[in-house]
């Protein structure tokens, strides 16, 4: 259980080498980045950071999207699944990138087309671009509240 100190965003953070994700295609538009760590914004937030060890300019801002959309849904093939060795639905971890644009975090969203997987168990993640998405490719998350507010399909943190 060895412990390395990284840059990241957030800060120097002490991490534990069983907290490292291997991405072993990396992700759209940083294929060259492997190596990644999930770490919390803060205690309260329903957001994270995935944060790269190789490159500490590199950390996304992502969420849970069942946090907040109660009929999201996404679609995993056999390949995916051997690169991840997923085995049981229930070790794995579905993120999306958030978008909070500066000075405007009232227009945050939640961009849906690109799904972050994480295999909790063999801790490999993929990014899994989904092509027929079954409604927007992006959530605004305020007007997300408004319309929760007269619907009620949505989850808690909304």
């Amino acid at each position: 259980m060895a412990k390395k100190e990284i840059r990241s965003r957030l800060g120097r953070v002490l991490i534990k080498s069983e907290q490292v994700i291997q991405f072993p295609r990396g992700l759209i538009g940083f294929e060259q980045l492997h190596e990644f760590v999930l770490l919390q914004i803060r205690d309260d937030s329903p957001f994270l950071l995935l944060q790269s060890i190789e490159d500490e300019r590199l950390g996304l801002i992502v969420a849970d999207p069942f946090s907040f959309l109660t009929n999201y849904q996404i679609v995993i093939g056999e390949s995916e699944r051997k690169i991840l060795k997923l085995q049981d639905k229930k070790d794995l971890t579905v993120l999306v990138t958030v978008t909070i644009p500066p000075g405007e975090p009232e227009k945050t969203t939640l961009n849906l087309t690109g799904p972050i997987l994480i295999n909790t168990k063999s801790r490999l993640g993929l990014q899994v671009p989904q092509l027929e998405l079954d409604g927007p490719s992006r959530v605004e998350l305020a007007r997300l509240r408004e319309e929760c507010r007269s619907e009620s399909m949505c989850a808690p943190n909304v």
